[in-house]
């Protein structure tokens, strides 16, 4: 395993730990190494025995093939960075309010997670509505950019309800309280950029 590849896989496992709500001492009460050892694992700078990647995807009910997605290229470069649409990465799985309360389901259009910000496409199937019960906006600190592709979506950014259609774009700090929905009987889709990487919900 390379020195960036190391990192890349370090950092998502932090993200994905953090999507858990675990702290370092939380997972390695789970696993067969230590919170330090763990923490340099997390950072890149330790290696991953296989045993161990089955530990950890195990404890932070993963699949351990989520952190080796497949890619496919000539070059290191195309093979490293780019995420062909058959290869994406589920990150539903993780939120821990499921698609129905949230009223979306979402991909990883990234080729990592360890960036400083990442992309992800959400698909909003027809007629949701308003999802379930908290139905409370998002808060919390950074910034999201989006398109809509398809469809469309209605968005409630502070007080305001805002319906966005095929080819519209916003961006918004996200200390905004901010919640979206589907109120049509067709799918939309909205394509994320968004800082910093954050996978709670």
């Amino acid at each position: 395993m390379t020195n960036s590849d190391k990192i890349r896989l370090g950092s998502e496992i932090r993200e994905v730990r953090k999507a858990r709500g675990l702290t370092l001492n939380n997972l390695s009460s789970m696993l067969s190494c230590s919170t330090a050892y763990l923490s340099r694992i997390e950072r890149g700078t330790a290696q991953v025995s296989e045993i161990l990647i089955v530990e950890i995807s195990t404890a932070l009910n993963i699949e351990k093939n989520w952190f080796f997605p497949n890619k496919l290229g000539v070059g290191p470069l195309e093979i490293a960075h780019v995420v062909r649409s058959q290869n994406r990465r589920p990150l539903s799985d993780m939120y821990t309010r499921s698609e129905a309360e949230l009223g979306f389901r979402d991909e990883l259009l990234s080729s990592t997670l360890s960036g400083q910000c990442y992309l992800i496409m959400s698909h909003f199937p027809p007629g949701v509505g308003e999802p379930p019960s908290p139905q409370e906006g998002f808060v919390y600190e950074g910034e999201q950019h989006a398109i809509v592709i398809s469809g469309e979506v209605e968005l409630k950014l502070g007080d305001e309800k805002i319906v966005l259609r095929k080819g519209d774009s916003l961006s918004y700090p996200t200390m905004i309280a901010h919640r979206f929905c589907n109120r049509t009987d067709k799918e939309a889709t909205v394509v994320w950029a968004m800082s910093p990487v954050r996978i709670s919900w």
